[in-house]
């Protein structure tokens, strides 16, 4: 599989967009003729340049407004034509885009148009160069991939072929089957591209909100599928507008498109086993049982007040590792580790961050599966020196940097607690159960990242976008579930909101909340009472307007205001919050009760929790009365 990317997805100058490209694993480059025009280098420095970097241009674009033209217009477009052509030989390419044409002094016409590809093909053919013709979706007379191609065959030429945008087809709600007719041949190269369904104007959506396969709404797979039955053995491309993009981090952008079209490839074989690929084979993707452990990184100084909130929140101590100064905590199946080893991953975790979830373990099928799964579709490896007579469990780094662990309980690995720690008697808790979610916080940019790394390296869905309204700014929340894992992925900008000073005051930690399971909330409040938890008061108006609201009895709506639970429900059933206090860089406890089939996760509250939270916020050293 031949890989590619158009300079315009990425940020940054030219030189910086290529040492991105080759650094993820592209094998060429569509050049975008505005970032060849911005640089300085002349067309054979920048061919020297590209080849330098174990890269090839696959495709010069775009060529606009050639097709259809009266005279003297098309005499002026075939002379530019050819000036492009000239380029191209120094550059070292040999296919240029040729887009359909918005030029108001267009004609229409098949035949016109075909004709005019034919001279242009008849004039490729003497630099040496092909043409591929592309129906832009806002196209003046072709705007139909359909359209596009009865020029193409009516032209005739050799040098004249099909280009395919997945966008362009899929914006426009084309059935992508109808490739399926088209000879692989006549295709001479296909650009992919996702986007979020929004209903706008084409263009626009085009120039703005374009993101990666797997990333968006649209049906990328079916028109791969497509693709894939035609024969077609050409490159695949990106072509992604994105604000977003052009503003981030260009190594980041361009890894995950790489690893986007490994994971748009693979569905397509699994979903179109006739269609010839040759991606590398790994196991298919497998969905979380759930969440064996998370893990504190933490110091000896802070280890206390850490275990004294597990204990309040009624787990216990349940043993210790064999090697490392560890404690694992528990309660219902679950385990929480606190890691004070002044070495290693957790050390260099904590001292960047302050005491942080620094790793999660995953329950999978199949640890060993799930990691070579990972790792194909280019999830950077941890690996550790494993003493003898421990474990080595399997392990990737997430898009922070934080870890996640691999486990299954049909290898050694289902050992891990007999092997790796020596256990002692844990006391009964407060009736939490299991852990129902874990909230990650990053900046907005790293969102489709971190949506991406979950839906293509494990068996998972994406939930629809969701504006929370903080008081200082919006942050933005998608969940991601597989099987037993629910992740929420909070987006922030504005620096104030709850969200954004987590970003802050903990230089870019991930996990900002744990959401633990209770099979009855309102019994395991009033045992966190007893244990002295500090439990995050909501005020007295929240409490009339979800009586009104929901329609609530009022003796049950004094009871969830006594304890300062919060409650939502939905057509499957109900749901019931409550809040630890916030630490003083924002991070914070939830339990939860789930009831019926709800699937959400209290969007509707998270205005007023987080309200309630930033007036219990306290500076950090301030202590409390």
């Amino acid at each position: 599989m031949k890989t590619s990317i158009a300079t315009v997805s990425l940020s940054g100058s030219l030189t910086a967009k290529l040492a991105a490209i080759a650094e993820a694993g592209f094998d060429g480059i569509e050049i975008f003729e505005q970032d060849f025009l911005a640089s300085d280098f002349t067309p054979a420095e920048v061919g020297r340049m590209v080849r330098d970097h174990g890269l090839e241009i696959t495709l010069f674009q775009p060529f606009r407004d050639f097709e259809g033209l009266p005279e003297p217009h098309r005499s002026r477009a075939l002379a530019r034509a050819e000036r492009k052509f000239d380029l191209m030989n120094q550059l070292g390419t040999d296919l240029m885009l040729v887009c359909s044409t918005v030029h108001p002094a267009a004609i229409g016409g098949i035949d016109r148009m075909a004709r005019d590809f034919r001279d242009l093909g008849d004039l490729g053919a003497r630099h040496g160069i092909r043409v591929g013709f592309e129906a832009l979706c806002w196209g003046r007379f072709v705007n139909d991939h359909r359209d596009a191609w009865e020029v193409v065959r009516r032209a005739d030429h050799p040098n004249v072929g099909l280009i395919l945008d997945s966008f362009h087809t899929l914006a426009r709600r084309i059935d992508p089957a109808s490739i399926r007719a088209i000879p692989g041949d006549r295709i001479f190269f296909v650009q992919l591209a996702d986007a979020p369904a929004i209903d706008m104007d084409l263009l626009y959506w085009s120039r703005h909100y374009r993101n990666m396969p797997g990333e968006g709404d649209l049906d990328v797979t079916s028109f791969m599928q497509a693709v894939a039955a035609t024969g077609y053995a050409g490159p695949l491309s990106l072509e992604i507008f994105n604000d977003q993009f052009r503003s981030g981090l260009p190594r980041m952008v361009a890894k995950d498109g790489h690893r986007s079209l490994i994971a748009l490839m693979d569905q397509v074989r699994r979903v179109e086993p006739a269609a010839a690929t040759d991606l590398p084979r790994f196991p298919a993707p497998a969905p979380v049982e759930r969440i064996e452990y998370i893990e504190f990184a933490t110091s000896a100084a802070e280890a206390p007040a850490l275990e004294t909130l597990l204990s309040s929140l009624g787990f216990a101590a349940g043993g210790r590792h064999v090697s490392k100064p560890v404690t694992v905590w528990r309660q219902g199946g679950v385990n929480v580790l606190v890691n004070s080893d002044p070495t290693g991953f957790a050390h260099s975790a904590y001292v960047t961050h302050g005491t942080t979830v620094s790793e999660i373990a995953l329950m999978v099928p199949d640890a060993r599966a799930a990691y070579q799964r990972a790792t194909a579709l280019l999830a950077r490896p941890l690996v550790q020196e494993t003493p003898p007579g421990q474990l080595a469990i399997p392990a990737i780094r997430g898009v922070s940097g934080n870890v996640i662990r691999l486990l299954d309980a049909t290898s050694d690995l289902a050992g891990i607690w007999q092997v790796d720690f020596r256990a002692t008697p844990a006391q009964a808790g407060a009736g939490i159960t299991g852990i129902d979610h874990i909230g990650q916080t990053m900046a907005y940019d790293e969102m489709l990242s971190w949506s991406l790394f979950y839906t293509s390296i494990f068996d998972a869905q994406k939930a629809p976008m969701v504006d929370v309204v903080d008081p200082d700014g919006l942050v933005r929340s998608r969940a991601v579930r597989s099987g037993g894992l629910r992740v929420t992925l909070n987006g922030a900008d504005a620096r104030h909101t709850l969200a954004g000073r987590f970003i802050e005051d903990s230089f870019g930690a991930s996990v900002q909340h744990v959401a633990f399971a209770s099979d009855d909330l309102f019994a395991t409040a009033a045992a966190l009472a007893e244990r002295g938890f500090a439990t995050l008061r909501i005020g007295a108006n929240y409490y009339d307007d979800i009586q009104a609201r929901f329609g609530l009895d009022q003796g049950f709506v004094d009871r969830m205001q006594a304890a300062s639970i919060m409650y939502d429900e939905d057509e499957g059933g109900q749901f019931f919050q409550l809040y630890s206090e916030p630490r003083a860089d924002g991070f914070f406890l939830e339990i939860v009760q789930r009831q019926g089939n709800y699937a959400g996760y209290g969007a509707p509250n998270a205005p007023f929790r987080i309200a309630a939270q930033k007036r219990a916020a306290r500076p950090a050293g301030m202590p409390r009365h």
